[in-house]
Formats: C-alpha cells, structure tokens, sequence
C-alpha cells in the first residue's frame, strides 16, 4: 500500500489521457519485454563470432516473438486512434506527417 500512495501523483495524469494514448503508454511495456527478450538470448550464447551471427539471434528472438506474422498488421492497426487522440491532445507540438 505504501508503495502505492508514493507514485499516485505520478499516476494521476496517466489517467487523465485518452484511453488511446494509455494503451501506446503501455505498449512500451512490450518493447521493453523485447529487450528484455534479447539481452536474455545475447546472455545465454555468451558471444558472437561476427556481426552477422548477433543479428541472426536477434533476427530468430523477433520472428519467436510472433511466428505467424500476423502480429504486424494488428500493431499498425492499433496506431491510427491513438495517432488521431494524440493530434487532439497536443495540438500544438504534434504535427502529421503524410508520405
């Protein structure tokens, strides 16, 4: 409980974003887990003989990560809300770019 009541200013503006923008807050969970995923496959072979060798483990670690490569298209579906409830929160230091 102490634990709690020493972050709860830090978490009360959490709550005040878009539901939207909270869900891209904590997708950065999954990125860290990612890391977290690599440094435990670059951890467990020790080292590499060559470049080539550490991207293909890191290659290997992604493609476990989703093996059907279905994954991608449910991401950048995910995107378009949030990058619309972030142009609505921060309408003046977030501008869209279109390519």
């Amino acid at each position: 409980m102490q634990l709690w009541e020493s972050f709860w200013a830090e978490f009360v503006p959490f709550l005040e974003y878009d539901v939207e923008i909270r869900r891209v807050i904590c997708t950065t969970n999954a990125i860290e887990s990612i890391n977290a995923r690599y440094r435990r496959a670059v951890r467990a072979r020790g080292h590499f003989p060559n470049e080539a060798a550490a991207l293909k483990c890191l290659y290997l670690v992604t493609r476990s990560l989703d093996p059907s490569g279905g994954g991608r298209a449910r991401w950048v579906m995910r995107w378009k809300p949030a990058l619309n409830a972030f142009a609505i929160t921060f309408a003046g230091r977030f501008e869209r770019t279109t390519h």
